[in-house]
This record gives structure tokens, C-alpha cells and sequence, in this order.
């Protein structure tokens, strides 16, 4: 194995593991390599920290901040925090969701804040009326452990 430090078009740096040079160069400019911050595939190698005996003991350059894994782990916690804020302050109307959604909208039910199904036409529709709507990216019955 051997491992690379990358940099995305994006300044976001992460290192990755590959079976050899080879595999590198087949990864690289393919949807196989992509940065685990943004998921750009614009990705390039970047000089390693260098690794020099001194005096009789091993000594390193500093290893480069751990922007990559540390920024994606805070940007996936700070989505799964805003869905379970949405979840726990939405009513879940289910399959009722496009016409409560429509209700709602004309006045004719008490607004509010619902969450429920709709499918991707009747979602288009909602739009197309002027009625905002989003779509979750979890199912509304996940409880996001």
C-alpha cells in the first residue's frame, strides 16, 4: 500500500491509500477519486511531509491539518443535526402530505410546519402552485441514531 496526500480544486487536503503507483494514476480523473469534503474530482497529489533522521532520532514535519476528515465529519453531524430539528418541530402528515401542504397554503388549515410523502410529480406540482416545499434526505421515519 502507499499513501498519498491529495488537494482538491478546492484547497481541501486528505491523504488516500492505493495498492500501488499504478493504481494512483488509474483512479486519478475518474469518479473513483473524488474528495470526501466536496466530492470534487478536480484532485491532485501534493508534496508529503518529509521524513529525516537528525542527531539520532527520527523526526517528522508537522503532518498537515486534518481538514478533509474533520470538516466532513462537522458538515454530516451539522445536516443529521438540522433533520432532527426539523423532525422534532414538524408534524408528520404522511401520505396526506400534498393535500395538507394545499391546505395549508389557501387557508384552509392552520399553518404550520409538516413533513410527510409525496411523490417527485406531486412534489412538482406543490412547486408549480407556489407552495415550498423540500425533500428530506432520510425517510421521515428514520430517527436519525
Amino acid at each position: 500500500m502507499i499513501v498519498y496526500d491529495l488537494i482538491c480544486d478546492a484547497d481541501h487536503r486528505f491523504e488516500a491509500w492505493f495498492a500501488s503507483a499504478e493504481d494512483f494514476e488509474r483512479q486519478a480523473g475518474t469518479p473513483m477519486l473524488t474528495c470526501p469534503v466536496c466530492n470534487s474530482g478536480e484532485v491532485r497529489r501534493v508534496p508529503s511531509a518529509v521524513h529525516t533522521a537528525r542527531h539520532g532520532r527520527e523526526e517528522s514535519a508537522p503532518p498537515p491539518p486534518e481538514h478533509g476528515h474533520v470538516a466532513a465529519f462537522s458538515e454530516r453531524k451539522n445536516v443529521i443535526d438540522a433533520l432532527r430539528k426539523i423532525l422534532a418541530q414538524s408534524e408528520n402528515v404522511g401520505q396526506r402530505f400534498p393535500e395538507e401542504a394545499r391546505r395549508i397554503h389557501y387557508g384552509e388549515a392552520p399553518r404550520r410546519t409538516i413533513r410527510g410523502q409525496a411523490s417527485h410529480e406531486e412534489a412538482e406540482a406543490l412547486r408549480e402552485e407556489g407552495i415550498e416545499v423540500m425533500s428530506l434526505p432520510v425517510p421521515p421515519s428514520e430517527d436519525l441514531h
